[in-house]
């Protein structure tokens, strides 16, 4: 069959829940490295416990040299880690971790899969990681994924030792372990043998590694050369790992580009033992199928005609290819884009707005144009309902076809792992389907079949939204399902003191035209709010109405929940509205409980003047506003600038010292207004690199000691210590109810002029007493902390609000 003699049209159809489909917009360049790719069978599996744990260089070597099918397994979306970027935590930081591992995978050519296990902080041993994440569920999915992906080789990050430096670390080794035998016993985890097969994995290798002041290499383990520079894509491997990894800019690192050779090393742990190549005994020709040598004949010939100035002359190679591969075992969706591309066929599913309400129809129009400069009869046939149109399209002409998609229609998008409350160690996910998955399905995929004679090429698109920046150009943003209206408190958490009220206010957002309906917050037995409803009418979509509410504390129940039932059209709905936004990411969008914490407690403040310089970002600010401080944002100008006597205390955000370039200048300030009276509390830093090495009036040193278990018992070191008893007297009652950790990056080595305040230990390690340092300087008073306070003030923790209040309080003389 010739090119110029075959007929083609397409067929599109809804298909509501799909995966993702990728873009198969190719240079000549990337189709040739596509096609070599074909040539090759196998896969290998990275498998580590969290973003940025992954070796991107070995990644992209293994991708794009070996052009095997490559996958990164992460047990976790990072969500416990820190943010360097932004003000996100737990769940939401899990979210963006989870799209820059996306955006790194789309560099180095890897695929990405997780488990369901949540990110709780750091773990100092593999038992208490797998009691709170439940070891079984977590080693079902880590067999589930191997099943599904069917890798040759798992490559581990970490070793199942003391040496990983991590509880999660070790215990992704040693789950790596454990499922290479769990993955081929069609005994364990039978309910998943519905839908895959038993897998034996050929053999399990830790790529050992040289970092952290710690060199688990040596040349006695088998050694590949990963630093190859690539003419195709005109990159090393070295380059494309420093790309990949850039991505992970919530963690800060942004690397350099390496170039020259490189060595991989990989010390055995299960399976056959490879001596001299990682692919050892593994065939990763065609022939490892059977009735492959038409297919192989046919590729060869493809790979040897192609030609870089002319990809649509292997069309007519490239149909006889696959019609001679359909029955077979092939990587028939890298052919079909492969077709698609030398083709110059682009399809394009887009929607008018970035988010639609669930109840609303969705207006979208499907684009098609044939770019190859050759005459292709070609029609594009679509049935939507009673709804039928065929066009017939002219080479290098854009078609459209626009209709509308019924109300109901799609689900309310919501990251599947954030569908349901979670507990503390993993998240519920009930279908199996969606387990190892990285994100969503799209909300709405369009399925199409293009048909070059006879033969029928299934295509799908997402339908996305796009526009056109003024500065950064045409943007992708995928679609949101929205409820019709959503639901925000002004405060994450709320302490009540006393019997004085406290007045919140909700922001109600519209997602479609004409929304009325009504507003009923709910709160803890014996508690009041007033109003006890509110009627409200939106008339445009994307229009807001604020009302306000008051609350006050009653009855027995000392915490409880503030919770918003918006009733619609005789349905309730009770969720917000959070957006992620940044330009390295798509747009994440999340409907969260319409809901905040509530708790009483005995807390007194004086001093409310408080200045707050930001760090790397925090809601620290917000928490102390809403328990009555005066807090006041404090950009470098103002620090040299103004005067700071007018402050009470200032805060300093989280990671200040390590992210912000003026530090050396602002500190003698800082010191100054510290000397002449004034309160300075310096929150956690970590300890390399730090801007500045002297961060206090007096030396120390930041180690990287923590406390994970937020239970931790904490000893009073300084019982007659101003801060522990003025103006809120505090006791170990106060350090319960405390959320992921007791704090982290604690002192070290501290001058005798700063007092310790407390000491406080993991199960089965010395106390430490470096989270907290207090000294006298001048006539003011200087406060260093590594407790959490970024972590418990927004999560409304009331012992730490007490503790907080005490820190910032003036200095008694």
């Amino acid at each position: 069959m010739s090119f110029r003699s075959c007929r083609a049209f397409l067929l599109l159809l809804i298909a509501p829940y799909c995966l993702h489909a990728q873009d198969v917009s190719m240079d000549a360049a990337t189709i040739k490295q596509g096609l070599e790719a074909l040539n090759v069978s196998g896969s290998v599996l990275y498998l580590a416990a969290h973003p940025d744990d992954e070796n991107t260089r070995l990644l992209a070597y293994l991708a794009k040299e070996k052009k095997v099918r490559t996958g990164y397994l992460s047990l976790t979306r990072g969500d416990g880690g820190q943010n360097l970027i932004g003000t996100e935590q737990a769940d939401y930081l899990g979210l963006l971790r989870t799209q820059e591992l996306l955006a790194a995978r789309r560099v180095d050519g890897a695929e990405q899969f997780f488990t369901r296990a949540n990110d709780f902080g750091f773990s100092t041993n593999p038992e208490e990681s797998f009691k709170i994440w439940d070891k079984q569920k977590i080693l079902s999915d880590v067999v589930w994924v191997i099943r599904k992906f069917q890798p040759d080789i798992i490559i581990t990050r970490f070793p199942p030792d003391s040496r990983a430096g991590h509880g999660h670390h070790t215990a992704s080794a040693m789950l790596a372990q454990e499922a290479f035998k769990a993955a081929a016993d069609p005994r364990q985890f039978p309910e998943q043998l519905k839908l895959v097969k038993p897998w034996q994995v050929t053999r399990v290798v830790w790529n050992t590694f040289n970092f952290g002041g710690n060199n688990t290499t040596s040349e006695e383990q088998l050694k590949i050369d990963v630093g190859g520079y690539n003419v195709l894509l005109g990159k090393s491997y070295g380059e494309l790992a420093a790309a990949s990894r850039s991505k992970h800019r919530s963690q800060g690192f942004g690397s350099a580009a390496q170039r020259g050779t490189a060595h991989e090393y990989f010390y055995p742990l299960a399976g056959k033992i490879a001596k001299a190549d990682l692919f050892e005994g593994i065939d990763l020709s065609l022939n490892r199928h059977a009735g492959m040598a038409k297919v192989q004949q046919l590729l060869d010939q493809v790979i040897k005609d192609y030609r870089v100035s002319n990809p649509a002359a292997s069309l007519s190679s490239l149909l006889a290819l696959r019609q001679a591969a359909k029955a077979l075992p092939f990587k028939h969706e890298l052919l079909d884009e492969l077709i698609l591309a030398c083709a110059g066929i682009w399809i394009e599913a887009n929607v008018g707005a970035g988010v639609y309400a669930v109840t609303a129809p969705i207006p979208m129009q499907l684009q098609v144009v044939n770019r190859v400069p050759v005459k292709l009869p070609l029609r594009l046939r679509f049935t939507s309902g009673s709804f039928n149109q065929e066009l017939v399209l002219q080479a290098n002409e854009m078609q459209s076809v626009k209709f509308n998609i019924p109300p109901s229609t799609l689900e309310t998008t919501q990251p599947y792992w954030l569908a349901q409350k979670h507990p503390l160690g993993n998240y519920i996910v009930d279908s199996l389907a969606l387990r190892g998955l990285p994100e969503n399905p799209d909300p709405g995929v369009f399925q199409l079949s293009v048909f070059f004679g006879d033969e029928e090429i299934k295509v799908q698109r997402p339908l996305v939204y796009k526009f056109t920046d003024p500065a950064r150009g045409e943007i992708y943003q995928p679609l949101v399902v929205a409820p019709p209206v959503t639901a925000n408190l002004s405060e994450t958490a709320a302490l009540f003191s006393g019997t004085e009220p406290k007045t919140f206010s909700v922001r109600l957002r519209s997602f479609k035209d004409n929304v009325n309906g009504v507003l009923k917050p709910v709160v803890p037995e014996g508690w009041t709010v007033s109003p006890a409803q509110i009627d409200f009418s939106i008339a445009k979509k994307g229009a807001e109405r604020n009302f306000d509410i008051t609350v006050r504390a009653g009855g027995t129940q000392q915490t409880g929940v503030l919770s918003l039932q918006l009733n619609v059209d005789g349905k309730t709905y009770q969720q917000g509205l959070e957006r992620i936004d940044f330009e390295h990411i798509p747009l994440q969008t999340v409907f969260p409980e319409a809901e905040i914490k509530l708790a009483q407690a005995n807390l007194k403040i004086l001093h409310k003047r408080i200045g707050y310089i930001s760090g790397a970002g925090d809601l620290v600010p917000q928490a102390l506003k809403q328990v009555g401080y005066e807090v006041t944002p404090l950009s470098v100008n103002e620090v040299l600038y103004t005067n700071l006597s007018r402050f009470d205390a200032i805060v300093t955000g989280v990671r200040l010292y390590n992210v912000n370039n003026q530090v050396s200048a602002m500190q003698p300030r800082l010191m100054k207004y510290v000397e002449e009276g004034g309160t300075l509390l310096v929150q956690y830093n970590v300890n390399n690199p730090l801007k500045i090495d002297e961060l206090g009036p007096y030396p120390f040193q930041l180690s990287r000691n923590r406390v994970t278990d937020e239970q931790s018992p904490v000893i009073f070191l300084a019982p007659d210590h101003q801060v522990l008893n003025y103006p809120n007297k505090i006791t170990v009652k106060d350090f319960e109810g405390w959320v992921q950790e007791r704090g982290l990056y604690f002192t070290t080595a501290a001058d005798p002029k700063y007092t310790s305040i407390l000491a406080m230990n993991d199960p089965g390690q010395a106390p430490q007493n470096g989270s907290l340092i207090v000294a006298n300087y001048g006539k003011g008073k200087y406060v260093y902390t590594g407790l959490s306070f970024f972590r418990e003030l927004p999560a409304g923790v009331p012992g730490a609000f007490r503790l907080f209040v005490n820190l910032i309080a003036k200095r008694e003389n």
